[in-house]
């Protein structure tokens, strides 16, 4: 996820942020992208607890590495 977000504002929204991580994972853990979403979410939250990525502060959501 790291790859795929830009250190700058305005960031990235969620489906410009799934549709740049997809390439990025491994096929034979996400065949077809399947369940990809949902590591997407985990790996955010637990990526923003730690710091390590922003949410803007602007409607739709976007984030960013800090």
């Amino acid at each position: 996820m790291l790859k795929a977000l830009p250190r700058r504002s305005p960031g990235l929204e969620y489906g410009a942020l799934k549709a740049a991580v997809l390439p990025l994972l491994p096929e034979d853990v996400f065949p077809d992208g399947a369940r990809a979403g949902w590591w997407i979410k985990l790996v955010q939250l637990d990526l923003e607890a730690k710091g390590v990525i922003a949410r803007e502060k602007v409607r739709p959501l976007r984030w960013r590495r800090v």
